[in-house]
């Protein structure tokens, strides 16, 4: 009779590994379904200019919400301090600049083939409907970031606010002072100095 280690259990499975290719594949059935019910009724060649709109309409969507998205970013970039010609206060946000990932997934919807996915990116480019679902994504990111458990992504952040309040980072390295004619101790390991 031998004593061992007990085999190793298998670890559970999460929820979303289990419904997420679930619900998928579901979501594929319903638009083909919803695809050929609509051809049914107002004929192939309408199924076909509708598929081509949403496509058409989710490039020029896109397209859109990574221009401004680029522009907010270089806006963004030009008004670091220590740059040429930057002001000593950011500047607020556009108007304009809230939004662009909603907009990129309306458009990423509207040129994925089906009805549903068409609807749900519609619903996207109104204005209203992507300030609610902004608040309750932030308010959803706030909630999982205080209950986030210590020494997760989130307590880096608020170690460093700890540390240097004031956000600047300073490059540098650190150099131990040993004796010349003793040299480095043994237990120290001489490391080069950091470069950029």
């Amino acid at each position: 009779m031998t004593t061992g280690t007990p085999p190793p259990t298998a670890p559970k499975r999460s929820r979303a590994r289990t419904f997420v290719p679930l619900a998928i594949a579901a979501w594929a059935v319903l638009e083909i379904w919803l695809l050929t019910l609509v051809a049914d009724v107002a004929g192939g060649f309408t199924v076909l200019l509708l598929l081509l709109g949403g496509i058409v309409l989710g490039a020029v969507v896109t397209k859109a919400a990574g221009r401004r998205a680029f522009r907010n970013l270089t806006e963004t970039l030009q008004q670091m301090p220590g740059r040429p010609g930057a002001t000593a206060a950011p500047a607020a946000p556009a108007g304009g600049s809230k939004g662009n990932g909603f907009l990129m997934l309306a458009g990423l919807l509207l040129i994925i083939p089906g009805m549903i996915s068409d609807v749900a990116g519609l619903l996207l480019l109104v204005p209203p409907v992507r300030a609610v679902l902004g608040r309750y994504t932030q308010r959803s990111l706030d909630r999982r970031m205080r209950s986030a458990a210590p020494g997760s992504f989130s307590d880096v952040f608020q170690q460093a606010r700890m540390h240097r309040p004031d956000g600047k980072v300073v490059q540098g390295e650190v150099i131990r002072e040993t004796d010349p004619q003793q040299g480095p101790s043994r237990n120290e390991n001489p490391r080069p100095p950091l470069t950029p």
